[in-house]
């Protein structure tokens, strides 16, 4: 990992969290998904359209228009674009340049959020839209926010795939200091890495002792599950110890996940979705309001940090970073993405990239 500039930071070939479900209405929502500014809306019928946000005339952001039915009228002068992007009215003559068109992005909606694929769109198979499915799991009740956040997205994989800042960043609700002493083994396929953490006996730290209802000593488990580029699920819970959680009995215990999207806008910005699921108290909406309010303000701890790397980062771009071996799972992380980027560059920079 270094901070070095000029570097591609993300594939554009991949399906990329654009908005939340409840961020797209029948008002024109903009956007910027890896340095392409796009602007998305529903349809009549509720379908979601992600179309490049600039008028072919002028360029003026599309954003910046209105809806008519489900076509985008240009707020400049009057253009009119339909849902795939083509321009079916331009004012004062009949003829419409064959030309006039602005790009439409794959998307689909799955797992509460709006996926685009900024890349090639033959290539863009909705099979490939990572599995977030605990978010709309009847099973599982759901909730989170979108974070926008000034640094690179990879910092944010970096985070998410070391938790021992928890026992540092995070102390007075998720950490503590077995976070940071307890053993872990990261293993990885060609577009996943996993770390797993067992803390066996140990203290529970507020959050979780909230959720259990006791303060004694619990097991405690953090499985954190990277698919490439930029989406991580961490299994995460705890449990009375001694009941079985280790070898396979969570019934005693509970369950969440930390379900987290990062979708760059730039290659120092980028969109941060996240939501915490939870099998305990289903249906009871204050459990939601406030484990999603407690979540939150983990998060802005991070987002802090964060920040603040980048700002050295940008200080310091000849900089490499030391890896330690708390660093494994990101090091598997940043070497999966950059495997993703070769690809969309071609063969010579795949092999070399292998």
């Amino acid at each position: 990992m270094s901070g070095q500039t000029g570097e591609k930071t993300f594939p554009v070939n991949c399906w990329y969290a654009a908005a939340y479900d409840v961020e797209l209405n029948r008002k024109l929502l903009p956007r910027r998904i890896c340095n392409k500014p796009m602007v998305m809306y529903r349809k009549l019928n509720g379908d979601a359209v992600a179309l490049a946000d600039a008028c072919w005339h002028r360029l003026l952001p599309l954003s910046k228009g209105e809806l008519n039915g489900d076509n985008v009228i240009c707020g400049y002068h009057g253009l009119e674009f339909d849902d795939t992007g083509r321009c079916v009215y331009m004012p004062s003559q009949e003829t419409i340049n064959p030309s006039a068109c602005v790009t439409s992005y794959p998307a689909v909606e799955r797992h509460r959020f709006l996926w685009v694929w900024p890349g090639d769109p033959a290539l863009a198979d909705p099979d490939l839209i990572p599995d977030m499915h605990w978010n709309d799991d009847p099973e599982w009740a759901a909730d989170g926010k979108v974070i926008h956040a000034k640094c690179d997205y990879r910092l944010v994989v970096d985070n998410l795939m070391d938790l021992t800042h928890e026992t540092f960043v995070h102390g007075s609700s998720i950490g503590n200091r077995h976070v940071a002493e307890a053993p872990f083994e990261t293993t990885h396929t060609d577009t996943t890495a996993k770390v797993t953490r067992w803390m066996v006996d140990v203290e529970a730290p507020p959050f979780w002792a909230a959720q259990l209802g006791q303060k004694e000593h619990i097991d405690r488990w953090q499985i954190i599950n990277f698919q490439a580029p930029s989406t991580i699920c961490i299994d995460v819970g705890v449990a009375p110890t001694g009941t079985g959680a280790p070898e396979g009995d969570r019934s005693k215990g509970v369950n969440g996940y930390v379900l987290n999207t990062m979708t760059p806008e730039t290659d120092k910005t980028c969109h941060y979705f996240w939501a915490f699921a939870r099998n305990h108290h289903i249906t009871d909406q204050s459990w939601t309001h406030r484990l999603r309010e407690g979540v939150s303000g983990v998060f802005r701890e991070d987002e802090e940090i964060l920040e603040a790397q980048q700002r050295v980062i940008d200080e310091n771009p000849d900089h490499t970073f030391y890896n330690l071996n708390i660093d494994s799972g990101s090091m598997w992380a940043r070497k999966l993405i950059d495997r993703m980027i070769a690809r969309d560059d071609g063969p010579a920079r795949q092999i070399a990239a292998e």
